[in-house]
C-alpha cells in the first residue's frame, strides 16, 4: 500500500469529522458517559480492525478513548488509515 501525499492526506481528514493529524499518523479523542461505554467502544473497533487486518493504537483514560491509525508497515498514511476512521466513525454512532 503506498503512501499518501500531504495534500491527500489534507483531502482525506476534510472528509472525517475531528481526526487530526499526528506525526505520520491520524488521531482522534472520544469522549463517553461511564468508562464501561468506552470499553464497549473499544471492543467493537477490535471486531472492525481485527477484519480488516488493520489495528489501531488504543488509549484508555476513564471515560477517554484515543484512537491513533497509522499503517507502520508503510511508514506512515496509507488509505487503510482513512477507511478504518471511517468505520470507527459509524461505531460511535450506534
Amino acid at each position: 500500500m503506498s503512501l499518501l501525499s500531504p495534500d491527500e492526506i489534507a483531502a482525506r481528514l476534510r472528509q472525517l469529522s475531528g481526526w487530526q493529524q499526528a506525526d505520520r499518523a491520524i488521531r482522534k479523542q472520544f469522549a463517553f458517559e461511564a468508562f464501561l461505554d468506552g470499553i464497549r467502544f473499544v471492543d467493537r473497533v477490535a471486531s472492525v480492525a481485527e477484519a480488516a487486518d488493520h489495528h489501531p493504537d488504543v488509549d484508555i483514560r476513564y471515560t477517554r478513548v484515543i484512537m491513533t491509525l497509522s499503517t507502520h508497515s508503510a511508514g506512515g498514511l496509507t488509505e487503510k488509515d482513512f477507511a478504518l476512521a471511517e468505520q470507527i466513525d459509524k461505531l460511535v454512532k450506534r
